[in-house]
């Protein structure tokens, strides 16, 4: 089993005398030792499965654990093992101890637009910038584990939103809901607060496996500091020149506090990188040795020293895209790759327009990652919570969405006491209203209003495995009146266009329900495996555009990264702090490169209806000059568009006749 790995990972695998961290750079093989140390513990060191706890950042992170998990022991012994999120990890917990902090252990868990509705309506604004600032700022006091009575406001803004953050808390505790923050900071209070609950824990989960330590935020690194407990039994992954997630409350502190909270701790360096050429590697290194280093350590390759890195100098914006869209297709060509071996990365979300335009008018297939999927649309999950409802009365998430849109006479009074009637009794909000006594806790008028809409509820669901489910969306539809809603909430072109996406939904429900014989419930159903299955199919053959925070852990042939200007790598106004985070930003791009990378950056960009001067990035002076080809503007190499199209109408006319 240990003997593809080389020195330093069999070390990693094997070594079990006191915690672990592994000093693992890019493209070095990281999640092979986590892999085969679960292996190694089950099969060679007699863990049992279900005491191994493996926690990484995304789902599909964990998703790719399993599977390679699986494939090394055929299956065998590993049916229990717990290879999960760190909110997953948190969910499962709360779920088992709910009743210790107040809640049932069916409480709900408010996504991303659950909370910002909740905010603006708290914060009495529809200024989705404020909201945003609110939002961000709520999770970044949760994950540094702030209460909101210990908020220290420095500011008269930062009191308002300190208020909002209070109101905020109260508002999910009597909705029985948690956000994907307290999905972490819950469990360390309840930890912290009922040491035998954190003794159970410490018993089943017996050894700690923790990917990309260097994301973790102050409450991550508490609630495994407490799992590990006095026997420190763990192994920690991660990589400082890789720590890019600060403004969402990660600490690369937690590295050094790793060394200081654990004298025993041993650090070992995977340096060996099996993805990029050796040169890719001497600048990605050269780099990141102008940042303070937590962890010295210097990436090499055995895949020769490649091709030049090209720097391109492009007029302005527009050129820069058709430059960078006419290179990539000129190589598909010459080299007979697939466009899923390009991947054009950049600082800002704003800067992809260029690109897609150039990309739309040559015909060439691209994705965006951080596309907002249809089913993420408001208005699509407005309707799909009343189908929720329909089919599950006690989906309290589901609930409140429904009953709060469109609005109908029941506010955040009557929800806060349905909330606590439900939590004192340990039913879903549904069950609640029909409860004895609710009557009595609100007034009259609310409570008929309250008793509509759950009869209503109740009279769908009778009929939601009976009859055609077209008839009955469209009679949901007429009798919320959402159509009317739209029209009344927002500008007329924007409700025409969530009309359309609902039109879409339902039309495309309608189809399908009556082609493969379905009832509504059965619809529900499929509405929930398609979310489930969400960006799981086999990717397309198509050109990757991507922030280079989205590209983080991916890895593709050929690599373009487009701004490389000041004011947006390094971003505008980021003190030196900031820098440090946006060097290693700028490594992560290079270090995503297997055989060639090209960096580009626009003598002149427009900024509104003005042209604005730009300069290059400090960091392209920072790289070793040698291994750097310049081309564009000013560039002995220079080639004018003329040239380069005719290059590619050469190249085309090349493969047409073989």
């Amino acid at each position: 089993m240990l003997s593809k790995l080389n020195a330093e990972q069999k070390d990693a695998v094997t070594y079990l005398g006191g915690p672990l961290l592994v000093l693992a750079g890019a493209g070095s093989g990281k999640t092979r030792v986590i892999t085969h140390k679960i292996a190694y513990l089950i099969e060679e060191c007699g863990y049992e499965a279900r005491n191994i706890a493996a926690i990484t950042f995304t789902n599909k992170a964990a998703s790719e654990m399993r599977e390679r998990v699986g494939q090394l022991m055929q299956g065998k012994n590993a049916k229990d093992l717990l290879v999960s999120t760190f909110h997953s990890l948190g969910m499962n917990i709360l779920r088992a101890e709910a009743r210790l902090l107040g809640y049932k252990p069916q409480f709900s868990i408010f996504d991303s637009s659950d909370t910002v509705k909740v905010i603006s309506e708290l914060a009495n604004s529809s200024d989705k910038q404020e909201i945003r600032e609110i939002q961000t700022r709520i999770s970044n006091w949760k994950s540094a584990f702030v209460t909101a009575d210990r908020v220290e406001a420095g500011s008269a803004e930062e009191e308002g939103h300190a208020r909002v953050y209070a109101r905020y808390q109260e508002t999910l505790r009597a909705y029985q809901a948690v956000d994907f923050d307290d999905l972490i900071h819950l469990p360390v209070r309840l930890f912290n607060e009922h040491p035998e609950a954190l003794q159970r824990w410490q018993h089943r989960l017996r050894y700690l496996l923790i990917d990309e330590y260097q994301d973790t935020n102050d409450c991550q690194y508490q609630l495994t500091r407490l799992l590990a407990g006095h026997r420190a039994a763990f192994t920690a992954v991660g990589d400082d020149d890789q720590a890019i997630y600060a403004w969402r409350g990660a600490s690369i502190e937690n590295l050094r506090n790793l060394k200081s909270d654990y004298s025993q701790l041993r650090v070992i360096k995977l340096e060996q990188n099996y993805r990029s050429s050796q040169r890719i590697l001497k600048v990605a290194n050269e780099l990141i040795n102008h940042n303070t280093k937590v962890f010295e350590k210097s990436l090499w390759s055995d895949h020769g020293m490649g091709d030049a890195i090209r720097i391109y100098a492009a007029r302005d914006d527009e050129h820069e895209a058709e430059s960078v869209v006419m290179k990539l297709i000129a190589h598909k060509l010459e080299h007979q790759t697939r466009y899923s071996d390009y991947a054009i990365l950049y600082r800002s979300n704003y800067l992809s327009r260029a690109f897609e335009e150039q990309l739309r008018a040559q015909r060439v297939p691209y994705t965006v990652s951080g596309g907002t999927s249809f089913f993420d649309k408001s208005e699509i999950k407005d309707i799909t919570a009343y189908l929720r409802l329909i089919a599950n009365p006690d989906d309290d998430p589901a609930f409140i969405r429904a009953i709060t849109t469109p609005k109908r006479g029941i506010g955040n009074a009557t929800l806060e006491k349905l909330g606590n009637h439900a939590g004192s009794r340990h039913i879903s909000l549904f069950e609640a209203a029909f409860s004895a006594g609710m009557h009595e806790l609100i007034a009259p008028n609310q409570y008929e209003d309250l008793m509509t809409f759950c009869r209503f509820i109740g009279r769908l669901e009778a009929r939601a495995d009976k009859e055609p489910c077209g008839e009955l969306l469209d009679e949901l539809l007429r009798a919320i009146n959402y159509e009317a809603w739209l029209y009344d909430s927002f500008e007329p072109r924007q409700a025409e266009g969530k009309w359309k996406n609902v039109e879409d939904f339902t039309g495309w429900l309608k189809r399908k329900a009556e082609a493969d014989e379905k009832t509504l419930l059965e619809m529900v159903q499929t509405i929930a495996l398609i979310n489930m299955l969400d960006g799981r199919e086999e990717s397309p053959d198509a050109v990757s555009l991507s922030t280079l925070h989205a590209a983080k852990g991916l890895e593709f042939p050929h690599v373009f990264i487009v701004g490389a200007e000041e004011d947006i790598l390094p971003f505008r106004d980021s003190d030196e702090k900031g820098i440090e985070e946006e060097r290693r930003l700028m490594y992560v791009g290079i270090t995503r490169a297997e055989r060639s990378l090209q960096i580009s950056y626009c003598k002149r960009r427009r900024r509104g209806k003005e042209w604005a001067l730009c300069e290059p990035s400090r960091f392209l002076e920072e790289m070793p000059q040698g291994e750097l080809v310049h081309a564009g503007i000013n560039a002995e190499t220079q080639v004018s568009k003329e040239e380069g199209m005719d290059k590619l109408a050469r190249l085309k006319a090349m493969l047409a006749k073989s």
